[in-house]
């Protein structure tokens, strides 16, 4: 009671809201961190949007006149969703990345495997460690180059003990922006068939069984493979490189799988069905991205102009 009472005595009444440099106030606390310095653009526009809402419930319920936020102010400017190209990994250095997480005496066949997964073919985090051996499909052939498919049918993120209804600290989930129910396909290259094939033989894994478990046999913790890859950045890349956003997020292997995907030809539509997004986030995130195919393009706007041009006519 005695805390309450605290909390009653120094919190001030709604009216406060009718205040404009109290408003002021609350907008600039929202943007800006505990230090000082000013918060991340979208963390911004989501407390903005969060308060908005309040405000409206506050309305609705009469307990406000109006709505006291001023209309048209973002307090930053709108802020990008485009991928840093500093974070892409080169094949030299995914490869020794990879190697080095093999290596660890501990757990490390099963996070080579997953990594090589958001490698390859480009899952989230929270879809990867949802995958059950079964949704590994093998090829007919053993034969090295022969392609796989991996059919991914849910997510499993980390949202905390404290708001998942069974006690865990992750929600089974849909694939994102899709129905509940909803699967897709992802094509299984030759180098990941080969790590996955190994890796289930290995591990004697039935087709029920989790592809990628937990020591104690539940979902893979994000903490261990988080720690997993910092040490292995830690290890592998130079210390210039290791000071860079280069690898850092787990998520940037998968950033680099679908700027390859672009930068081999494939259709935008099809990466976006393969790694489970619109056209129109692909391009607002990795148009930026896309290289090595500026000779082709220029081939082929002078075979057009060469074609068409008065010269040619004449």
């Amino acid at each position: 009671m005695a805390l309450l009472g605290w909390v009653r005595r120094h919190t001030p009444t709604m009216e406060v809201w009718n205040d404009p440099a109290a408003v002021e106030d609350v907008l600039f606390v929202l943007g800006t961190l505990l230090d000082g310095t000013p918060a991340a653009a979208s963390s911004v526009q989501r407390h903005r949007r969060v308060l908005n809402l309040v405000m409206r419930y506050a309305v609705r319920r009469r307990v406000l006149p109006e709505n006291p936020l001023p209309r048209g102010r973002g307090g930053k400017s709108k802020g990008t969703i485009a991928v840093d190209r500093r974070c892409l990994l080169n094949p030299r250095q995914a490869a020794g990345l990879l190697d080095r997480v093999r290596r660890r005496p501990r757990g490390g066949a099963r996070l080579h495997a997953f990594f090589a997964t958001l490698y390859y073919a480009g899952m989230r985090p929270e879809e990867a460690v949802a995958l059950r051996a079964s949704d590994f499909v093998l090829p007919q052939s053993e034969e090295d180059d022969q392609w796989g498919e991996v059919t991914v049918h849910g997510a499993e993120p980390e949202v905390g003990r404290q708001w998942t209804q069974t006690g865990t600290a992750h929600e089974q989930r849909g694939l994102k922006g899709r129905d509940e129910r909803e699967t897709r396909c992802v094509p299984c290259h030759p180098a990941l068939t080969r790590v996955l094939r190994d890796y289930v033989a290995a591990q004697q894994l039935r087709p029920e069984d989790r592809l990628f478990a937990g020591e104690q046999g539940g979902v893979l913790a994000g903490s261990v493979y988080r720690r997993a890859w910092r040490q292995a950045r830690q290890k592998v890349l130079p210390p210039h490189v290791y000071a860079t956003p280069t690898g850092k997020r787990i998520y940037d292997l998968r950033h680099t799988c679908l700027t390859t995907s672009l930068d081999s030809g494939v259709p935008p539509a099809q990466v976006a069905e393969w790694v489970g997004t619109s056209v129109a986030m692909l391009f607002a995130v990795y148009a930026h991205c896309i290289s090595g195919q500026t000779k082709e393009l220029q081939r082929r706007i002078e075979a057009v102009w060469d074609t068409t041009s008065p010269d040619a006519a004449a």
